[in-house]
């Protein structure tokens, strides 16, 4: 039974994502569709990222994820299909997609092009159900990218994932702030291992000019209570974070902004 994801913006307020679902299931009436999220912040092309990047490596191989955070809807943007290891990847060229696909690792990129299979267009601006929804749709049914459109040597990647290091320092973003407060940056364990940092060690965390020394732990408890610490949480992604407190809170800051990581060896 074939997999197709939905990650959009729309919300539940309105008839949109029953209109996608529907769209899917016209096309593929086997389909079992998961929702990984439709609260995403309108328009928030990087917050849909982190989601959809969290969700992917869990599926069974063979999975279409849907992806419609699209604030340029009707424009010049391409809507695309990423061929992944495992998976098929839908939506806009803005990015949203390229997080989740390198995870998996990139295999081939296609522009849809194919109008002639997919169903007629009733809106220039929802592509959810007009393009994205039904074109993961043939894919789950196995229908070969290469029939839906041409393949692409490019696609645009989101460069808020992309830490700088030099040496033991770290130049890296807030990419989430989840419900708990907890700020998610983009390093990843691959470049904790890069500069040499292990848990027990500690970090120099500067935040707007504040330096915290903080410590790099397995787990939230390994700190005392309202005390800062850093950990890799659930989504393979360095938290900065405080033992049962709000991180977001204790050092005021907001998603996309800046934060310098210093290891102390």
């Amino acid at each position: 039974m074939p997999i197709v994801t939905l990650l959009t913006d729309y919300g539940l307020k309105d008839s949109y994502v029953a209109e996608v679902k529907g769209a899917i299931l016209r096309i593929a009436p086997d389909a079992t569709i998961i929702d990984i999220s439709h609260d995403v912040g309108n328009y928030s092309i990087e917050e849909g990222a982190f989601h959809l990047v969290r969700s992917v490596p869990y599926f069974p191989e063979g999975t279409v994820h849907v992806g419609v955070v699209d604030p340029g809807v009707g424009g010049e943007r391409k809507p695309i299909i990423i061929k992944s290891k495992g998976a098929f990847l839908v939506g806009p060229d803005n990015g949203l997609l390229a997080p989740a696909a390198e995870r998996l690792g990139v295999s081939k990129v296609f522009k849809i092009t194919n109008r002639e299979l997919l169903p007629q267009r009733v809106s220039d601006v929802f592509d959810g159900r007009d393009v994205f929804g039904p074109t993961g749709a043939f894919l789950a049914k196995g229908v070969a990218p290469s029939e839906l459109g041409v393949e692409i040597q490019s696609y645009v990647r989101l460069s808020t994932y992309e830490p700088n290091v030099t040496g033991n320092h770290v130049e890296a973003r807030v990419i989430h702030i989840d419900g708990f407060g907890n700020l998610v940056t983009n390093i990843t364990y691959d470049v904790l291992e890069s500069i040499g940092a292990d848990p027990g060690c500690f970090f120099a965390v500067n935040v707007h000019g504040t330096e915290n020394r903080i410590p790099y732990v397995r787990h939230f408890s390994a700190t005392p209570k309202n005390e800062l610490l850093l950990l890799v949480a659930g989504g393979g992604y360095l938290e900065i974070a405080v033992n049962q407190g709000n991180a977001h809170k204790h050092l005021g800051i907001a998603r996309g902004e800046r934060v310098s990581l210093t290891f102390l060896k």
